[in-house]
């Protein structure tokens, strides 16, 4: 790789973070000012039943300002999110904000509370919170996009390459190849074989046998490793960093054992003795509570807010097409039990009719033409709320499937009926990743128990916001 490359790479590497530190300080900053500003120089907070003459002075506010935007750049900063190619979704990027804004705020309102020589307005924390979000992610988003498009561009991008050619490293491949808005170019793949030429990793360059991958990565200044072999074939894997002693490059190893991908590995200790945490219980009582509580109220507001647009389908539905507006479906939840999950009709009452259970298939002749706009937009999907607000399902969790497959899967497929150890969701963490409809089972579960060892709440808001962006993009969710 040329030297201009290289420079280019750790300019951007630089560029990147002083950009986002930039405007998280003037989103900070304008932020609180702004506070102060709603609180003291507007007449918005008469409707909250809350008046003052004056004001205190504007001075005391923006030396405060400056405290603030220190701490909390300090705090983002714990948070590592000030990483040089953190390629981090905007989802993501919220959740993350707001912990740091929330914490930051108790930062806040402690040193307000110690420092008596000015009083300052609680008003003014209130409004605060709320505009300190919005405006760092009005910056971060502004900086997403432009380092994106730099990417796109093929301007900064990262060298890298592929260890391995199986299944793993051609998913490896495909994903990075399919987005180049992540940023990284790779320069080729080495492994004992070529891939085979039907997989995606055969349109990289094979580059020889593993054991010379190390010069080339310092002959060629490659920066990222991703390793990708199969777990007989790791013992590689302490040869080539041995061989990458004192090289400036960054391994990233992408297993492929279903236990170690899907379970949250700890080591407890019972008297003196060792052992290995392999699989825990999903929920603690206190993480059900908070679960079923954040279900109820979530899905109960969003049926009043919706109420029009349920209206509109609802009378659409019956006039473009004979038979129920609802269909009602027997599907396996928690622990194997059985319940009725709700849709809006999207396909002819007579559907299965000839065919029995099957699958829905792209372009599937047995829709209705309002339900082909229904599923591209997830519309049909809407009722499952009702069941959602009953505690049939959760807003998160693996999609519930009907008993007819389930019976078929769980003879086939590895630690399928693990799956119902937690409540089936409206949404999972499979199908935001794209593995819908009629796409690898073995994936799906992979990512369904990666969910249910790995839940928070926070991870179920990361869901719910990238669902939304997956429905606004119409893709058809079978």
């Amino acid at each position: 790789m040329a030297k201009t490359e290289t420079n280019n790479t750790r300019r951007a590497d630089f560029l990147i973070p002083f950009l986002t530190v930039l405007f998280d300080a003037t989103a900070i900053e304008f932020a609180f000012l702004f506070s102060y500003w709603l609180r003291f120089r507007t007449p918005l907070v008469d409707y909250l039943g809350v008046k003052e003459i004056g004001g205190p002075p504007f001075r005391g506010y923006l030396f405060g300002s400056f405290f603030i935007a220190f701490v909390w750049l300090l705090l983002f900063q714990a948070r590592k999110m000030y990483n040089a190619r953190r390629n981090v979704t905007l989802s993501d990027e919220f959740i993350n904000v707001v912990k740091v804004v929330s914490l930051g705020m108790l930062i806040v309102m402690s040193a307000a509370f110690f420092y008596r020589d000015f009083s300052y307005s609680r008003v003014v924390f209130g409004f605060l919170w709320v505009t300190s979000i919005v405006f760092l992610m009005a910056g971060r988003t502004l900086v997403h996009s432009l380092e994106r498009r730099l990417y796109r561009k093929g301007r900064h991008l990262q060298q890298c390459i592929i260890i391995g050619n199986e299944s793993t490293a051609n998913q490896v491949f495909s994903e990075l190849h399919r987005h180049p808005s992540f940023g990284f170019n790779i320069a080729g793949y080495f492994a004992d074989a070529p891939a085979r030429a039907d997989t995606n990793l055969a349109k990289a360059s094979y580059l020889g046998p593993i054991e010379r991958a190390p010069e080339f990565i310092r002959n060629e200044n490659i920066e990222l490793v991703f390793i990708a072999l199969r777990s007989k074939e790791q013992h590689v894997l302490f040869d080539l960093i041995s061989e990458c002693e004192g090289v400036n490059v960054e391994f990233m190893m992408v297993p492929d054992v279903l236990d170690v991908l899907t379970s949250d590995v700890k080591v407890k200790e019972l008297q003196g003795i060792p052992f290995l945490q392999i699989k825990t219980i999903p929920f603690t009582i206190w993480g059900r509570i908070t679960k079923r509580v954040f279900d109820f109220v979530v899905s109960a507001m969003l049926l009043v807010l919706l109420m029009p647009l349920w209206l509109l389908i609802m009378v659409l539905v019956k006039v473009t097409s004979p038979g129920p507006i609802f269909f009602k479906q027997e599907r396996v939840g928690i622990d194997g039990k059985r319940f009725t999950m709700y849709k809006f009709r999207s396909m002819r009452t007579d559907a299965e009719k000839h065919t029995g259970p099957v699958w829905t298939a792209k372009d599937d002749p047995r829709r209705t033409p309002l339900g082909v706009i229904l599923r591209k937009t997830s519309l049909d999907e809407l009722p499952q709320l009702f069941n959602v607000l009953r505690g049939d399902m959760s807003l998160v969790g693996p999609r519930p499937e009907r008993p007819y497959f389930v019976e078929q899967f769980k003879q086939h497929v590895p630690k399928y009926l693990d799956r119902h150890r937690v409540k089936t969701g409206v949404t999972g963490w499979a199908q935001v990743n794209g593995l819908r409809g009629n796409t690898s089972l073995e994936e799906r579960i992979k990512y369904d128990l990666y969910y249910i060892e790995n839940w928070s709440l926070a991870f179920d808001i990361k869901i719910l916001l990238r669902t939304i962006r997956a429905a606004l993009s119409t893709k058809e969710v079978h």
